[in-house]
């Protein structure tokens, strides 16, 4: 069971409410930098309904943003399923399991002692990062899905609500204004027939003509292999961070 040194109050709650399990499954990460998106894969050190912790090669910091695939497949095409997770602390694997154990520390025999530090040894062994010691455990708590206010202004909010209803989806986007080359890679929040949203690193105006065109076809929310023709109908500020959530809707 995870949790920090200090006994932060994010992770004390997180241990009253949800029972972690150690578990050990591929897990799939997508973040959003500057550049463009990046994915890596790693496993996991526990679980559970609340969220994760996991083992990676690159630190991130509190309130970061990543997109799970858990548990991955890497046998099956492209398409499973993601969920939004931000990051809730990033400490060194090795100083995760040296604190766990601290804490569940207790007056004991020499042949217990011995014991744990051996059972110690085989998580650090079962994980692969013996040799790794920049390896960090990322505690991610699964993002608690807030539905929007209204899915535009003014009028077009009316009309939207009343004739699309919304599915939750997060797949990879490629987003571009139209007359420019360059896309930006996003990722949708959800959808309906005639309307998408999509957390942005860009800033967009209301009435922005824009062109998306989805990764992945079999994950794609609409039909069709080109680009789709929308506009900016809501741009509003992702919660506890500087990215946009932007509503688009298809142009006929």
């Amino acid at each position: 069971m995870f949790s920090s040194p200090e006994g932060s109050t994010v992770t004390a709650m997180d241990h009253r409410q949800h029972h972690r399990a150690q578990v050990r499954l591929p897990v799939r990460l997508r973040w959003t930098t500057p550049f463009g998106q990046k994915i890596e894969l790693g496993n996991t050190i526990n679980a559970s309904r609340a969220g994760l912790l996991v083992s990676s090669n690159e630190p991130h910091g509190p309130g970061v943003l990543i997109w799970v695939t858990f548990p991955y497949d890497n046998s099956l095409s492209d398409g499973q399923p993601e969920i939004a997770a931000r990051v809730v602390r990033c400490d060194e694997v090795l100083e995760v399991i040296r604190a766990t154990n601290a804490r569940e520390k207790v007056e004991m025999e020499r042949a217990a002692e011995l014991e744990r530090l051996a059972k110690l040894d085989q998580v650090v062994r079962a994980l692969g990062i013996a040799d790794v010691p920049a390896t960090f455990a990322l505690a991610l708590q699964f993002e608690k899905h807030t539905k929007a206010v209204s899915n535009g202004n003014g009028q077009q909010k009316k009309i939207e609500r009343r004739t699309s209803f919304r599915r939750e989806l997060a797949v990879p986007v490629r987003v571009r204004p139209e007359g420019m080359p360059w896309f930006e890679e996003a990722m949708t929040i959800d959808f309906s027939d005639k309307s998408l949203r999509f957390r942005s690193c860009r800033e967009y105006q209301l009435g922005d003509h824009l062109k998306v065109a989805f990764e992945n076809q079999a994950a794609a929310p609409w039909p069709g292999t080109s680009e789709v023709s929308v506009q900016v109908v809501r741009v509003s500020p992702a919660l506890d961070t500087i990215a946009l959530d932007v509503a688009v809707s298809r142009e006929s």
